[in-house]
């Protein structure tokens, strides 16, 4: 299983969102839906062994957590307006801290960046923090493959990781062992890193 851990620092966490203007009228959620996009989608198929969990911070609610799962997942096309609207009729739901369906495959709740950390080290994932400064991809492939079986990928947006979230990574980053990984040193688009994520860890035939 592969897990991304995406983070819309100005993504709305309710309200009407346009699917004209997902990147002007909801903070940027263009962005996640272009992640979610590059996150499971193959030629005439889908990855069946990805979820997708996409952090908003946005107002006007508190922050909530919309989890794509690749192996439940209906009436997803590969479009932004396609991944919009199910994010949006996810937002419709009533606010709860327990995580609830609302289309095939996509589920809300109340929730933080720390609140997945939390999660995914009580199931001895391995947590991967992708940073321009970390050690190279191709490098910890060769040295420690290991660390990519079973991964979980936290990415920021189009403003990356901002100091509050940065603070809380450095405060498990010891205790749930968390890895440093770079594509390099040129700055990319967050879709960007996931599509090269996939093709440098995909050491078996995605399932079609």
């Amino acid at each position: 299983m592969k897990d991304f851990i995406i983070i819309g620092n100005k993504a709305v966490t309710g309200g009407k969102i346009s699917l004209n203007d997902l990147c002007g009228s909801a903070g940027r959620m263009d962005v996640m839906c272009r992640c979610i996009t590059a996150s499971l989608f193959v030629s005439f198929g889908m990855r069946r062994d990805v979820n997708v969990h996409i952090v908003l911070k946005g107002p006007p609610s508190n922050p909530k957590i919309v989890r794509f799962s690749g192996e439940y997942l209906r009436y997803l096309n590969p479009d932004e307006r396609s991944a919009g609207s199910l994010i949006q009729k996810a937002l419709l739901l009533p606010e709860n801290d327990i995580e609830k369906e609302s289309t095939p495959g996509v589920y809300v709740r109340t929730g933080t960046l720390e609140t997945l950390i939390r999660e995914f080290s009580k199931e001895n994932r391995n947590i991967i923090l992708m940073d321009e400064n970390g050690q190279n991809i191709r490098e910890a492939i060769n040295k420690n493959p290991n660390i990519f079986e079973n991964p979980v990928y936290i990415l920021g947006d189009n403003q990356g990781i901002l100091e509050e979230d940065f603070e809380i990574l450095k405060n498990y980053e010891k205790e749930y062992d968390i890895k440093k990984i770079s594509l390099g040193e040129k700055s990319l688009l967050t879709s960007q890193c996931i599509t090269i994520i996939h093709y440098e860890t995909d050491f078996e035939t995605t399932e079609k």
